[in-house]
């Protein structure tokens, strides 16, 4: 396998869109070689911090998406929870304001520091990849959405948390417009030959790439396939 092909594996974090801990592993060992694993709300509302811990145990990087957004005082009680699952990854939505971004950068830094911890990575939620531009203007707000997201990174940036969250179709202008060293991760990615499902703004993983992301979140293209592990392989040999 050329190095081509290891980086864009190690740029692929599979969503385990499931709440049945034991459908996540065993698509997980299947899939060994991503970069992470993706669990949200629907497996966390099933299985709770226990369960993502039955994963992390395995040895598994998981990118726990639970997008959080509450009042501060709240937000540290989540992030001091959330540090003993022992994520790689996770997110917050950067809508919760300045004093919530920096709440959360400095309990994490403050937790891993106290259970000698590797810090997860925190990045920040901008829009949603379900909505579209008439999605964004019923919601009062105004503009174009890749502008809302290039403020979004800079409030995100300039509060300290590692990266953001955001749609392929606001890569190119974001990636020129941020620090470089600032995380892109974006879901919405579906390769030529998969559904768009519920997603708006898309696009194909080569695209992406090229365009700056950092990490790639790709579910249904790869887990709902026949030959799961055979999907990840033919995803990865496009880019």
């Amino acid at each position: 396998m050329n190095d081509n092909k290891i980086s864009t594996q190690k740029k692929i974090i599979v969503a385990l869109d499931t709440k049945d801990t034991d459908q996540a592993l065993d698509m997980a060992s299947k899939l060994s070689d991503a970069a992470a694993f993706k669990l949200g709300l629907e497996f966390f509302c099933a299985n709770g911090p226990e369960g993502i811990k039955i994963l992390t145990e395995k040895g598994l990087k998981i990118f726990l998406d639970l997008k959080l957004h509450d009042i501060p005082n709240t937000i540290e009680g989540a992030i001091k929870a959330s540090v003993l699952i022992n994520p790689f990854m996770m997110t917050v939505h950067i809508s919760g304001g300045r004093s919530m971004l920096q709440r959360s950068m400095s309990t994490i830094k403050e937790c891993c520091e106290k259970k000698s911890l590797k810090r997860p990575l925190i990045v920040g939620v901008s829009v949603l990849t379900s909505i579209d531009e008439e999605d964004f203007n019923a919601l009062g707000l105004s503009g174009r959405i890749e502008d809302q997201v290039k403020r979004l990174a800079d409030l995100a940036l300039n509060s300290g948390l590692d990266g953001i969250v955001c749609s392929a179709k606001e890569l190119k202008g974001l990636r020129k417009h941020i620090d470089k060293n600032f995380i892109i991760v974006t879901p919405g990615i579906r390769p030529k030959w998969g559904e768009r499902n519920d997603q708006k703004r898309i696009m194909t993983p080569t695209e992406a790439i090229k365009l700056g992301a950092n990490y790639l979140v790709i579910g249904r293209p790869i887990t709902g396939a026949k030959d799961p592990a055979l999907a990840f392989k033919k995803l990865c040999s496009e880019v």
